[in-house]
């Protein structure tokens, strides 16, 4: 299984990160509704939203956010 992040978003084209560099993918390759910051996971020729993970990052991202201002 290969993990990725939506990027950005050019045009009809998605950028994914992933852990070892970048992948534009058409916006009809991915399940409907991506979204800049969902993760998705490839699979045995499938791409499915990961909410569980992207949550995951979104508490570690306020969480450091946190950290960083904190008085």
């Amino acid at each position: 299984m290969k993990k990725g992040i939506i990027d950005r978003f050019e045009g009809g084209i998605a950028v994914v990160e992933f852990q070892n560099g970048m992948k534009d993918f058409f916006l009809t390759q991915l399940p409907k509704g991506v979204q800049i910051g969902d993760v998705l996971l490839f699979e045995n020729g499938e791409i499915t939203i990961d909410s569980e993970e992207k949550k995951q990052l979104g508490r570690e991202v306020a969480d450091l956010m946190d950290e960083l201002f904190r008085d």
